[in-house]
Formats: structure tokens, C-alpha cells, sequence
């Protein structure tokens, strides 16, 4: 993970307890349906480029899949503690 240039700054954390929410309420990992781990990243800032991210994710052993759907939507909402806000 480290080697990706369009996820510098990102923290990995492997999810703890239920993989059916983003809250930690558990003490064991995380597992998918199909029993694969899921590793949160958190950024400071946000990511630069995410269709170079979502590639070189794609690209990395072991990864099956990310949350970013680059190229999938017009707009995107956002919510947040300034409020919800839309962005095209």
C-alpha cells in the first residue's frame, strides 16, 4: 500500500466487528460474504486523483475491490458537519 502514490497520506485500518456498518463494535476482523478482510483508509486530505487511485487499487494483489466509483455518477452529496452539500 505504501508503494501507491495516489493514496500517500492514507492510514490503512483493518475494519473490527460487523462488516455491515463502518463502526468498530467488535474485536475481531471484519469479514465479507465472502470471507475476504476489509481495510478502511483514512486521509487528512482528500484524494487527489481518484480514478488513478481506484486503478492502482484495482492493480495491488490481494485487493478484490474498493469503494470508489469513479465514473459511475453525475454528482456526488456530501454530508458532513458544514452541512450537506452537492458537488457535479
Amino acid at each position: 500500500f505504501p508503494e501507491l502514490p495516489s493514496l500517500r497520506g492514507g492510514k490503512p485500518q483493518l475494519r473490527l466487528g460487523s462488516s455491515a456498518n463502518n463502526a468498530v463494535d467488535g474485536k475481531d476482523p471484519a469479514v465479507t460474504d465472502n470471507g475476504l478482510y476489509i481495510v478502511d483508509v483514512f486521509f487528512d486530505t482528500p484524494i487527489a486523483d481518484a480514478p488513478k487511485a481506484a486503478a492502482e487499487l484495482k492493480g495491488l494483489c490481494g485487493v478484490f475491490e474498493h469503494g470508489l466509483f469513479c465514473g459511475m455518477t453525475t454528482s456526488v452529496i456530501i454530508a458532513g458537519k458544514d452541512g450537506i452539500s452537492q458537488k457535479p
